[in-house]
C-alpha cells in the first residue's frame, strides 16, 4: 500500500480543474473489459447491511457494459432465489485500496427506476471501519434514493438525500431534496466537496456550477469523541450498492416481497450504471490520498 500525504507539488500527471484549483488524483472510467479489482472489492453476503435489506449481494451482479457507446460499471438487481433471499444485487467497495481525506469526490450515475423497493447509493465509510466499527468510523452518504418518504409522496424519481452518520452511539444528519426534474431517465453528476470545515453535496454541478448544495454540514470543532469533527477528519473509502428493500424504503421481511414493485417478477435485471468516479484535491495541508 502506498500512502501519500498530499502537498501542492505531489502526484504525477497533474490535471487541474477550473478556477477552484482541483487536481485529479484518481479516477476509474470503467473502460476495461472487467472491473479493475486493483481498486475495488466486490462483496458477497446476505446479512442485510444492518438495514433489514432483502437482497443477496454477489459478484455475478457486477459487470462492465456499454450504454449508448459509453463503457459503464453496472450493478444489476433481480428477483431470484439465492440462499434464503428472494432478490440478488451487488455492492462494491475500495476499502484498503483507494481512500482520501478531503477533496472533491464525484460520480456520474444513471439510476434505475426505484419505483417501490430499490435503494441505490453512492457513499463512503471511514477506513478504520474494521477496527472501530460503525458508527465510530463515520459514514458519508453522497446519494441515496428510494426512501419510504419519497414513496409516500409519490416522488420516487425526484426525492433523494444526502446524509452523515457518526458517533460513539449513532448520530445522524439527513437532508432531503426534491429535484426539479427526474433523476432516473439519464446520467446525473453527484459531487461531494469535503474540507476541514464542512461537508457539502451537489447535484449536476457540471451543468449548474452555481447551484446550491443539497446537503451541507459543518465539521468544525474540537477533536473529541462524540463531536462531529472527530469522525470526519480521516481517510474514507468509496462504496456503490443497489439495495432491495430495507428500513430506508419501509419495505422489509419476506412477507412484503410483493411490495417490491421495482423488479420484474420474471427475473429480468434492473440496472444502475456508473460512467465514472473521480477524486480531486487541491494539494493543501491536511489532505491525504491513498492508493495501493
Amino acid at each position: 500500500m502506498k500512502n501519500v500525504l498530499i502537498a501542492a507539488y505531489l502526484f504525477f500527471t497533474p490535471f487541474f480543474v477550473g478556477a477552484q484549483g482541483y487536481k485529479l488524483m484518481w479516477e476509474d472510467n470503467f473502460d476495461k473489459s472487467t472491473l479493475d479489482e486493483k481498486y475495488w472489492t466486490i462483496e458477497e453476503n446476505d446479512n442485510g447491511g444492518g438495514n433489514n435489506e432483502m437482497q443477496y449481494y454477489r459478484p455475478e451482479n457486477i459487470s462492465i457494459e456499454k450504454l449508448d457507446a459509453v463503457s459503464c460499471l453496472v450493478i444489476s438487481a433481480k428477483k431470484e432465489k439465492i440462499g434464503n433471499k428472494f432478490f440478488s444485487s451487488g455492492r462494491l467497495v475500495t476499502r484498503g485500496k483507494v481512500s482520501c481525506k478531503y477533496g472533491k469526490i464525484e460520480a456520474r450515475i444513471k439510476l434505475p427506476s426505484t419505483a417501490n423497493g430499490l435503494w441505490p447509493a453512492f457513499w463512503m465509510l471511514g477506513e478504520d471501519y474494521s477496527t472501530v466499527g460503525w458508527p465510530r468510523c463515520g459514514e458519508i452518504d453522497i446519494l441515496e434514493m428510494g426512501s419510504g418518504e419519497g414513496i409516500s409522496q409519490n416522488k420516487q424519481d425526484r426525492f433523494f438525500n444526502g446524509a452523515c452518520h457518526w458517533g460513539e452511539t449513532w448520530t445522524c444528519n439527513v437532508q432531503n431534496k426534491t429535484a426539479d426534474y427526474s433523476l432516473q431517465n439519464d446520467f446525473h453528476l453527484y459531487t461531494l466537496i469535503w474540507d476541514q470545515d464542512s461537508i457539502k453535496m451537489y447535484l449536476d454541478l457540471d451543468k449548474y456550477p452555481n447551484t446550491e448544495p443539497y446537503y451541507s454540514m459543518s465539521i468544525v470543532g474540537e477533536d473529541v469523541a462524540g463531536n462531529v469533527s472527530h469522525y470526519f477528519k480521516k481517510p474514507f473509502g468509496l462504496l456503490f450498492n443497489l439495495a432491495v428493500g430495507g428500513s430506508f424504503t419501509g419495505i422489509m421481511e419476506d412477507a412484503n416481497i410483493n411490495k417490491i414493485t421495482a423488479l420484474p417478477v420474471d427475473g429480468a435485471p434492473i440496472k444502475m450504471y456508473f460512467d465514472y468516479i473521480r477524486i480531486y484535491q487541491k494539494g493543501v495541508a491536511g489532505e491525504e490520498f491513498h492508493c495501493q
